[in-house]
């Protein structure tokens, strides 16, 4: 069990990363009262700029990680600015979000899918290299802990991480946080307050798609090493981790190591022996059922921000 379980969580930490940050940006929107069902959207948006970006680079700069961190930082602006695709209907237009969403995720797919076989006459654009899993010195030596935590891990785990920790710092500690949970819980009391919420929302949406198109890059610069157009539904899974984690930063974490883990073991279930045993389709589809049965469960008890989904009518108490 010890044995699986060291080749296991490397890779689910691996498939956890994206679809956590992802779902952090998820929260800032949801959080200021914007529903984002837009992330697989961005994600593809994130991973088409980042490609692009590191392929166009790596020919100047081949043999180092500078076209990687210059990829990741560019998905991040695109991704903002593609954003406000989003904030400008849902906010100033008050269109219905849920439809933004879907015609952000639509849009998406087909532009960049678009560019990239003009680009590449492909629809795929590869990369040369992209970051390679390290053992962190000393500290992948320490029993239990080390080979689990320490040992094949890629340096933007450590990036999303500190970005997790950053954000239960904003979201708890700070005026940020408070005027943001304010505007997706009672807007019109924020609004009385003086708070502007039309900015705190448009915060809101540009750090989603942000953070969620680093999410498509990260996938991009870690396992996949190409764009085609598809991340694979991570983004919904994403949504539905925000969900099951009752919109909370460790509580989102939990559920995306969830995920994470149930969807890798259906990945490498057929290498792995004692999981041999257990029909394949059953462990494909068991991270789709155990989120559908979980948001059944959960949804009676949901913690939503009251306001999430609702435009803001400034002239409504």
């Amino acid at each position: 069990m010890w044995t699986i379980m060291q080749q296991v969580f490397p890779y689910a930490i691996q498939y956890t990363i994206p679809l956590l940050i992802t779902a952090l940006g998820a929260l800032y929107c949801e959080r200021s009262g914007v529903i984002n069902i837009g992330l697989e959207g961005f994600m593809v948006i994130g991973s088409f700029s980042g490609a692009l970006t590191i392929y166009k680079l790596q020919d100047v700069m081949p043999n180092s990680s500078i076209p990687l961190w210059i990829g990741l930082i560019v998905a991040v602006i695109v991704g903002m600015l593609f954003s406000l695709l989003h904030a400008f209907a849902s906010i100033n237009l008050n269109a219905d979000q849920t439809i933004s969403g879907t015609a952000i995720n639509m849009m998406a797919g087909a532009l960049t899918i678009f560019l990239a076989r003009t680009i590449s006459g492909s629809g795929r654009i590869r990369i040369q290299n992209g970051f390679y899993p390290i053992d962190i010195p000393w500290l992948s030596s320490i029993p239990i802990l080390g080979p689990l935590f320490f040992t094949k891990t890629y340096v933007t785990t450590w990036l999303v991480l500190v970005i997790l920790l950053l954000t239960i710092f904003l979201i708890y500690k700070t005026s940020f946080g408070l005027r943001l949970r304010a505007c997706g819980e009672h807007p019109q009391a924020a609004d009385a307050a003086g708070i502007n919420v039309y900015r705190m929302r448009y915060f809101g949406v540009l750090l989603s798609g942000g953070l969620s198109s680093l999410g498509g890059a990260i996938i991009l610069v870690t396992y996949s090493g190409e764009f085609n157009g598809s991340v694979a539904g991570i983004g919904f899974l994403a949504l539905a981790a925000l969900i099951f984690g009752q919109w909370k930063p460790l509580g989102i974490l939990a559920a995306t190591l969830f995920f994470g883990f149930a969807s890798t073991i259906a990945n490498v279930s057929q290498v792995i022996p004692a999981l041999g045993s257990i029909p394949p389709v059953i462990l494909k589809i068991f991270p789709y059922v155990v989120t559908l049965i979980a948001l059944v469960i959960f949804s009676k008890s949901s913690q939503a921000p009251k306001a999430s989904g609702e435009p803001f009518d400034p002239g409504k108490r």
